[in-house]
């Protein structure tokens, strides 16, 4: 199974040294950030459902950024979610579409300012949209990718 994902990553990554201007060295500043929002989309996403059962049960008022933040660490908009993102048509810009949603949650994540990438309009639509179905299928929470020996492409210029 990890062969599979690595062997899909390795090839996103040959569809990145073709079809962007970044260098090999800039790789995984784009694809840590989209693993990011996959894991941080898939924890908010849990603690929605559990604030959403707490406030059914009570009169009190809506689930707040604070209500997020206080459980996981953090607020995600709906238009910077993972599943926003992968939901977005072929034709979208996905890559502004990426940028806005890391700026969004800098915006409401103080602790994240100016620390997420923002490059992806770098990245042409076709490989970023393959980047996130290989992440979609292939990251899942109960095992861990095998990020080591992607990551490791930073280093080299090619296979």
């Amino acid at each position: 199974m990890n062969n599979h994902i690595e062997n899909r990553l390795w090839a996103t990554a040959d569809q990145l040294w073709a079809n962007s201007s970044l260098r090999p060295s800039e790789y995984s500043g784009p694809v840590l950030g989209l693993i990011f929002l996959k894991y941080a989309d898939y924890k908010f996403g849990k603690v929605a459902a559990e604030i959403s059962g707490d406030y059914k049960t009570s009169s009190r008022r809506s689930p707040s950024k604070i209500d997020f933040q206080s459980r996981i660490g953090l607020f995600i908009p709906d238009h910077a979610r993972f599943s926003y993102l992968k939901s977005l048509p072929e034709g979208a810009d996905i890559g502004k579409a990426i940028n806005d949603a890391m700026k969004a949650i800098e915006t409401e994540n103080e602790d994240l300012r100016d620390v997420l990438p923002k490059n992806y309009q770098r990245i042409d639509n076709p490989t970023l949209f393959e980047l996130i179905r290989v992440l979609s299928s292939s990251l899942t929470t109960s095992k861990v990718m095998p990020l080591g020996r992607f990551t490791s492409i930073s280093s080299e210029s090619s296979r």
